[in-house]
């Protein structure tokens, strides 16, 4: 967690002072769950989640802390909070005894949204989504001629499944590729209008050239536009994709690990929760489809414009050659569109049956 004083204080360990005779410490984080309950014996508690750019953890709150139990009440997902905590150790691991919590106050002294949110919080501050749909593009992030002959061997053999497209193979390996353009928005979003696209320029795109994008794009390196997506991810309360269990999440905490970001939210944990990630195409086949069940395929059965009619994801790779990064977002932005419009038709006539939704 990010202390007001110095830098975040539970990167180190706590030298096994804990309990009552732990000190009292102070800190900054983001409120990431609450949970009421109460033990066996009908103690009433406060079961939290909370994080900073470096870590989450869980802290609890008793009833003998009355005024942090009503602070409690008026808190949101997603609120930056000023703690005040003992540390403990709960089965191993770190956990927070909650004994005061408040909102913090208009220009809160020490405070930096940065160091609880990440170094991409600012990029994305005024556009988070409770609801976070998002899509990427990649393509490949070096010349292959360039690789070691035991890299270009291994291409060429994977390159046979794609009609001998090495750039293709490229694109798609996290350890070979990179992220040009990552489109986001919030589900209940139903025009392109609302959807932002973080896009890397291509080479030869300068600043006056970037000074063109519409608003709309917003022109990125790959580490910041890592560090954003991760902003994102750790404020929405559940992040949609189409199946992004089997691309762009591992696609992206790969590159997380090339850049030495840290990928903030566990969103490849269990395959058929709900929660945090929420892969429409798992929920949909369970990993088992019958038959094809591309998005573009279920748009169609659904009744939902889809944007491959326009691009796919081959032509990604040659437009960035091109310099054409515009036609990528656009495309991009399409992709999210019809995600969300997908997501909405199945919470409305799936999800919302379910128990764990």
């Amino acid at each position: 967690m990010a202390n007001g004083r110095q830098e975040p204080v539970f990167v180190a360990t706590l030298d096994g002072i804990e309990g009552e005779e732990a000190p009292l410490l102070t800190a900054f984080a983001s409120v990431r769950r609450i949970r009421e309950g109460r033990t066996r014996a009908g103690r009433p508690y406060v079961d939290l989640e909370l994080a900073d750019r470096t870590r989450a953890v869980a802290g609890k709150v008793w009833d003998d802390a009355g005024a942090a139990m009503q602070a409690i009440a008026g808190l949101s997902r997603g609120e930056p909070v000023k703690l005040l905590f003992r540390p403990e150790s709960y089965q191993g691991a770190l956990q927070l005894n909650v004994r005061g919590i408040r909102p913090l106050r208009e220009d809160e002294p020490e405070y930096d949204a940065d160091r609880v949110f990440g170094a991409g919080y600012s990029r994305v501050a005024g556009s988070l989504c409770n609801h976070l749909v998002f899509d990427i593009e990649t393509v490949p992030a070096t010349e292959l001629e360039v690789a070691p002959e035991t890299i270009r061997k291994a291409v060429r053999r994977h390159a046979e499944r794609f009609d001998g497209d090495e750039g293709m193979v490229m694109g798609l390996s996290p350890m070979l590729g990179k992220v040009v353009s990552l489109a986001y928005g919030e589900g209940d979003l139903e025009t392109v209008e609302s959807v932002r696209v973080l896009v890397v320029p291509p080479p030869d795109h300068d600043a006056a050239r970037q000074a063109e994008y519409p608003e709309w794009m917003v022109p990125v390196s790959e580490p910041q536009l890592l560090e954003a997506f991760w902003s994102l991810a750790g404020h929405a309360e559940v992040v949609v994709t189409y199946n992004g269990r089997t691309f762009d999440v591992p696609f992206l905490i790969a590159r997380s690990l090339v850049h030495g970001i840290s990928a903030r939210v566990d969103l490849l944990g269990n395959p058929y929760a709900l929660r945090p990630h929420l892969d429409l195409y798992r929920v949909l086949t369970q990993g088992r489809p019958l038959g094809p069940m591309t998005l573009d395929m279920v748009c169609w059965a659904l009744g939902i414009t889809s944007p491959k009619d326009e691009m796919d994801g081959s032509q990604v790779a040659p437009a960035y050659a091109r310099g054409d990064i515009e036609m990528i977002a656009t495309y991009n932005r399409k992709d999210v569109v019809a995600t969300s419009a997908v997501f909405r038709r199945v919470r409305e006539q799936v999800l919302r049956f379910r128990e764990d939704w």
